[in-house]
């Protein structure tokens, strides 16, 4: 049986019934149920990486839920509905895409290609932003705070670039990446030096390594970007090549009747070492 987005609607308003709803459906607020949808969007994001086009459909479901469990509990409040959402997003795109739905003179914006569309699609955000009356008229005014911070990173240098505050390629970003580094590596010579009692000057170090650590980050961000990697899949790549390898180890160190727990860095590197040569040879 084929069920509808108003049968979802349906089930999620009897779940939150005071009287005959689920206790722990009924209890949440938006505060609790929004680590929920920041998960939910990772484990679709995961699906596509992994390919799993029956796995995605229901990470779907699972997402859009937590859109309909937020639009519920607004609507319990007054604040909306969830036709409310459908409606705002329906507006905004036929808003946002000039150059695809024709305006109420039936005209159509000319764009030459994706770049001009960019460009114009940061435009109507922020002239919609000032219609709302927002007081912050900087460039950078409208990056969400919630988002995770390398994509905010992502998004505060994207937003830049559009008034040419950019390096036209990688290459000085490297060279920006080894200066950064460099610092770090003066804060964590500055710490060895450090009294192991003096509280006060171990803390404006780690204060210092921190920011320094930071500025890593932010410049590899920025070298994903001018290289046009996507960040995010690179990490999870590189996450999935470390827990492949790891537990090849794990596996290895079974097969010998021994444990990795115990074993010295030097052995357990021997195992990586192994590890990492099935690995590229396509054996894992």
């Amino acid at each position: 049986m084929s069920r509808s987005v108003e049968d979802l609607l349906r089930i999620m308003a009897t779940l939150r019934d005071p009287e005959r709803g689920c206790p722990w459906d009924v209890k949440q607020d938006f505060a609790t149920i929004a680590p929920y949808t920041i998960e939910e969007a990772y484990e679709v994001a995961d699906a596509i990486d992994r390919k799993d086009y029956a796995d995605l459909r229901d990470e779907l479901g699972d997402l859009l839920l937590q859109v309909v469990f937020h639009a519920r509990m607004a609507e319990e409040a007054g604040h909306f509905a969830f036709a409310d959402v459908v409606d705002a997003i329906c507006a905004k795109m036929l808003r946002r895409h000039p150059h695809v739905f024709p305006d109420a003179d039936g005209k159509l914006l000319s764009v030459e290609d994706a770049d001009t569309q960019t460009a114009a699609w940061e435009e109507l955000k922020r002239r919609e932003r000032a219609e709302k009356g927002h007081e912050d008229t900087s460039l950078l005014a409208g990056i969400s705070r919630g988002l995770p911070e390398w994509q905010r990173a992502y998004k505060l240098q994207k937003r830049a670039s559009t008034i040419g505050f950019d390096w036209a390629d990688p290459g000085p970003v490297l060279d920006k990446l080894e200066e950064e580094i460099g610092e770090v590596r003066s804060e964590l010579a500055a710490a060895a030096e450090i009294d192991a009692n003096d509280v006060a000057a171990k803390a404006a170090n780690h204060a210092r390594l921190e920011d320094e650590i930071g500025d890593v980050l932010f410049v590899a961000v920025n070298l994903a970007r001018l290289a046009k990697v996507d960040y995010s899949q690179a990490l999870r790549a590189a996450n999935a090549k470390f827990e492949r390898r790891f537990r090849r180890m794990e596996a290895l160190a079974q097969a010998e009747n021994t444990q990795l727990d115990g074993k010295s860095l030097a052995e357990q590197d021997a195992y990586w070492e192994r590890a990492k040569v099935e690995d590229k040879a396509g054996l894992l």
